[in-house]
């Protein structure tokens, strides 16, 4: 398979372009604040009822997308209904499962976008208010450096103790503008963003050749990464914010790590430079410190053993070259990538 992602030749960059200020001037007639547009860019599989929330939330949000674009895996699962009566433009992409992986489905939507910045999110994502699409917008006033702005995830009712506690850790409620010249303070941290929710510049992602596909897992941290290095910035803004939860076991926790192991593993060039385990054991202190001066000690087991799921998951994923393929095949959570991979080697 070829990659999805390439430049326009001349006269479709042109036709691009024309369109946009098109799109631009329609919001502008209709005395609109005058915030540049913006696609949103959904991959799923399986929808179901938070993925209705979240068109119906975009929908209501008080700079609305000109557009959603969604890039469906296996076209039998996907509810047709969920797209019936919506006040936004949809536009709806089938693929299969088998050329599925994070960083392909999402260059594939941004190939649709004409807007001059466009959303990353995840079908379980939804925003906790009107003002999200606005304050990511409103972050790129910041820094004109600024290649990309993640928005903060907030817990539900649903989440697990040990995803309260790293939805804690990890999003904070001040303001950052990383660049590479924060490596050496944020270790790891300075390549975090997430595409549960992220607002790009298009042209900086255009110039950047998108996210390289194929990628297992952390397609929006390996691209920060690359962005930070061409000089750019990633900002993090605290008033714009998402509900995302899950309850992982620990078996999940140990498939997701293993993932990731396999993407550091794949991109030493990135991941070499900030080695994650020492951000680990800070977050595990940080918890377990927090469960004891909220007087859940007893929580401090099931913390350790859902952390040393997650640290053999990683660890083995770093390894997976030598393991036996059912195994690895049968913990990953992506096991159509290993093909993908061998195809393109």
């Amino acid at each position: 398979m070829t990659d999805c992602f390439r430049q326009d030749s001349p006269e479709e960059a042109v036709l691009r372009e024309e369109n946009r200020r098109e799109k631009e001037n329609e919001r502008r007639q209709g005395g609109r604040e005058t915030l540049p547009s913006f696609d949103v860019l959904i991959p799923t599989y399986k929808p179901g009822e938070k993925f209705r929330a979240l068109l119906s939330a975009l929908e209501e949000q008080e700079f609305p997308p000109a557009k959603i674009i969604i890039v469906n895996t296996e076209e039998r699962y996907f509810p047709k209904e969920l797209l019936e009566g919506r006040k936004v433009e949809v536009s709806l992409h089938h693929i299969k499962r088998e050329d599925f992986d994070h960083a392909y489905a999402r260059n594939l939507a941004a190939s649709f976008s004409d807007a001059e910045y466009f959303l990353s999110m995840t079908d379980d994502a939804v925003p906790a208010d009107k003002k999200l699409t606005k304050e990511l917008l409103t972050a790129f006033s910041w820094d004109n450096r600024i290649a990309e702005v993640y928005a903060r995830q907030l817990c539900t009712k649903d989440s697990s103790f040990d995803e309260v506690l790293s939805r804690s850790f990890n999003y904070g409620d001040k303001v950052e503008i990383k660049g590479i010249e924060d490596v050496k303070r944020l270790g790891i941290k300075c390549f975090f963003a997430s595409n549960v929710c992220c607002m790009y510049k298009k042209a900086v992602f255009r110039e950047l050749q998108g996210f390289l596909s194929p990628t297992i897992f952390n397609e929006d941290m390996i691209f920060a990464a690359r962005a930070e290095k061409a000089g750019y910035k990633v900002a993090y803004n605290p008033l714009a914010r998402v509900y995302h939860s899950h309850h992982y076991s620990a078996g999940q926790q140990f498939r997701r790590n293993f993932d990731l192991g396999v993407s550091h593993r794949d991109f030493p060039e990135i991941f070499s430079l900030v080695p994650p385990e020492k951000e680990g054991m800070k977050m595990f202190r940080q918890n377990a410190k927090t469960l004891v001066s909220e007087g859940k000690a007893l929580l401090l087991v099931p913390l350790f053993f859902r952390t040393g799921a997650r640290f053999l998951g990683y660890k083995a994923g770093k390894k997976y070259p030598v393991l036996p393929q059912i195994f690895r095949n049968a913990v990953t959570l992506n096991p159509q990538y290993f093909d993908k991979k061998g195809e393109k080697s």
